[in-house]
């Protein structure tokens, strides 16, 4: 029973804290854009033609 007593406010404290860091991220801007990053891994990138072998890592 004496557990409860610091396992309770342990864990609203925790709670809380994450939530904090949740609040944080989302005003920051974290989640605005959800596809931009997804969508950008498979556009070409024009960059890479300009490196001798075509960009392409390892032999």
């Amino acid at each position: 029973m004496e557990a409860l007593y610091l396992l309770i406010p342990l864990s609203v404290c925790l709670v809380a804290l994450a939530l904090w860091i949740f609040f944080g991220a989302a005003d920051s801007g974290q989640f605005d854009d959800l596809e931009g990053p997804a969508l950008r891994i498979l556009r070409d990138d024009d960059g890479a033609r300009d490196e001798p072998g075509g960009g392409a890592a390892g032999p």
